[in-house]
């Protein structure tokens, strides 16, 4: 395994940032570790950063509203993987997180060398999800449904679609990602249809009820 690692933790627990910087502190070579408290401060992270290995999610952070938090963050780095890290580690949970893109979820009641042993198993490729969990298949049909249309999104429009989610007009994402307001407004209508709803609106409520799910943190 390469050494030099650049890894984010996300997560508003100045303590438990610690313990995760514990866990990664014994992976590599003196990685870089960054930190950000909140999803603003996460997106700051990722714009500032040259290059990123892994980022560790915690769901309930400010600014990040459960599962739609992850499929804002896979859509601004895609190639990047994240691992959810939760005190909610349900079947349910563990199940979507990595249905919608996540490489890997660690519980926050694991044990220091689980943790390490996950992210480490992560970095080799490979999909890290506690043992011993059978995490069965999705119950709700329609979120099954909702996960693999978001799915079908490419990353520009998972993001146009995120951006939408914050409010912002079209005119606004166009500024925002550097293109025409004519470019946004196609990646708009891809985007209704493929999520099989009529308006933004129904597209930014459909978003939502991926992140309506009450989670602890």
């Amino acid at each position: 395994m390469a050494t030099g690692f650049t890894f984010v933790i996300a997560d508003d627990h100045p303590l438990f940032r610690g313990a995760l910087r514990e866990a990664l502190a014994g992976i590599g070579d003196d990685p870089e570790i960054l930190e950000a408290g909140d999803f603003g401060s996460l997106k700051e992270c990722i714009a500032g950063a040259e290059s990123i290995d892994l980022i560790l999610l915690d769901l309930t952070m400010p600014g990040a509203s459960g599962l739609s938090g992850l499929v804002s963050l896979r859509s601004m780095a895609a190639p990047v993987p994240v691992v959810v890290v939760s005190g909610s580690d349900d079947p349910q949970t563990i199940r979507r997180s990595l249905d919608l893109g996540a490489s890997g979820f660690i519980s926050k009641s694991s044990s220091m060398d689980n943790m390490r042993d996950a992210i480490r198993s992560v970095l080799d490729g490979e999909i890290a999800a506690p043992k011993g969990i059978e995490l069965g298949t999705e119950a709700d049909a329609e979120i099954d449904d909702l996960i693999t249309r978001l799915n079908t999104l490419t990353p520009q429009q998972s993001k146009v679609l995120s951006m939408l989610a914050e409010g912002l007009l079209n005119k606004q994402v166009a500024y925002e990602l550097g293109v025409s307001e004519a470019t946004i407004k196609a990646h708009v209508s891809a985007i209704l249809q493929k999520l099989g709803v009529d308006s933004r609106t129904q597209a930014v409520i459909a978003l939502s009820r991926i992140g309506s799910d009450p989670l602890s943190s």
